[in-house]
Parts: structure tokens; C-alpha cells; sequence
């Protein structure tokens, strides 16, 4: 695979971004107007261009970040950290706005299914009969433990991303750890330097401290 230049790099990254921006306000405006209770094609459509979008920005990123760890300069890692700053905040808010949506057409369905329940109440108030009522009471638990099944897939769906989202998170603490300390050798020697110094310090007090013990012990005695 051919490798790319960083101005390369940080172009896509750039133009998927402001892609990514784009797709995200039309999503706010869908989930902020949405009262459907079953998922539309636009939905479906929007959802997943905006994970394709971000799955797309997550590999340019990874791309960036070996090219970071190759010997990039200060700068250039500091550019990638932005880069992901956007990437980590744009995915938490998609994870969040579809959470959102999942809740809002829950609850439009659990009100559809109240008011179906009430509508055939009022038929078997006026046509009674024991099996309609039967029928209408396994209706009403079909229905609650539908709406508990999609409230379950709902957290889960949420739960799911949140834990992708620390997953990236993790990572790139990891990576940042793992290039300063490749770029830094002097700093891991400063630091050991600095621990036996300390070590010694603490030596040199302890027997300084017994000296001055005994001493005083002994003029304790001739005394």
C-alpha cells in the first residue's frame, strides 16, 4: 500500500470532517423533529453514511498517527491530536443523537400501543364476549414485553458505543504514551537520575540522624 504524505493525510481528514459536520446537523433535525414510531429509509440512510463517514475518519487518523510515530515533529502530533479531539467528539455525539432517537420512537410506539389497547377496550365494552377479552390481554402483554425488548437493544446499542468510544480513547493515551517516551529517551534517563539521587539522600539523612543518635547517647552516659 502506497504511503501517503501528511499534507495528504490531513486533507482527507479535513474534508471528512467538514462532511461529517454537515451530516450531523441534518441528524440533529431529524431526531429533534422525529415522531415516527418505525425507523424510515431516510433515517436508515443518514445513520449509516454517518458511520461509514466516521469509520472512514478513524482510519485516516490511524494513518496519521503512524506517520507521528515514524518521526513526525512536535507540531504535526499536536495536529493529530485535534484530529482526534474531532473524531472522539463527533462519534460520542452520533452515539448520543441515535440513543436519543431509539428513546423518542419507543415512546411514540409504547403510546400507539395504549391507544390500540383503549380503541379495542371500548369495542369489547360494546360487543363483550370472554375471548375477545383473552385475546385482548395477551395483546397488552405482547406489547409490554416488546417495548421491554426494544428499551433492552436500545441500552445496549448505547452501551455499545460508549465502549467503542473509551476503546479509542484508551488507545490513543496509549499511543501518545508510547511516541513520547520513543521520542524522549533523555527524559526516562533524567528521571532515573533523579530517583537515586533521591535514594542516596535519604541514605546520607538516616546516617547522619544515627550519628547524631549515638553521639547523644554516649554524652548522655559520661555525663
Amino acid at each position: 500500500m502506497e504511503v501517503q504524505s501528511w499534507d495528504s493525510l490531513r486533507n482527507q481528514a479535513r474534508k471528512l470532517e467538514a462532511q461529517l459536520d454537515e451530516q450531523m446537523v441534518l441528524y440533529r433535525k431529524l431526531v429533534s423533529t422525529k415522531a415516527s414510531t418505525k425507523g424510515e429509509a431516510t433515517e436508515s440512510d443518514l445513520e449509516s453514511w454517518i458511520e461509514r463517514l466516521l469509520n472512514q475518519l478513524k482510519q485516516v487518523n490511524s494513518q496519521m498517527q503512524a506517520w507521528v510515530s515514524s518521526g513526525g515533529s512536535e507540531m504535526v502530533s499536536h495536529t493529530l491530536t485535534r484530529h482526534q479531539e474531532i473524531y472522539q467528539d463527533l462519534t460520542q455525539e452520533f452515539y448520543r443523537l441515535r440513543s436519543n432517537l431509539r428513546a423518542k420512537q419507543e415512546h411514540a410506539s409504547l403510546l400507539d400501543d395504549f391507544k390500540e389497547l383503549d380503541r379495542t377496550r371500548l369495542d369489547l365494552e360494546e360487543g363483550g364476549g370472554s375471548e375477545q377479552q383473552n385475546l385482548l390481554k395477551e395483546r397488552a402483554s405482547i406489547s409490554r414485553s416488546t417495548g421491554q425488548m426494544d428499551t433492552v437493544i436500545s441500552q445496549a446499542q448505547a452501551t455499545l458505543g460508549a465502549l467503542v468510544f473509551q476503546r479509542s480513547t484508551f488507545g490513543g493515551i496509549n499511543s501518545k504514551l508510547s511516541n513520547v517516551s520513543s521520542r524522549l529517551p533523555t527524559v526516562n534517563t533524567i528521571l532515573s537520575a533523579i530517583k537515586r539521587k533521591k535514594s542516596m539522600d535519604t541514605i546520607i539523612l538516616a546516617l547522619v540522624g544515627s550519628v547524631c543518635v549515638f553521639l547523644i547517647f554516649i554524652y548522655w552516659l559520661t555525663k
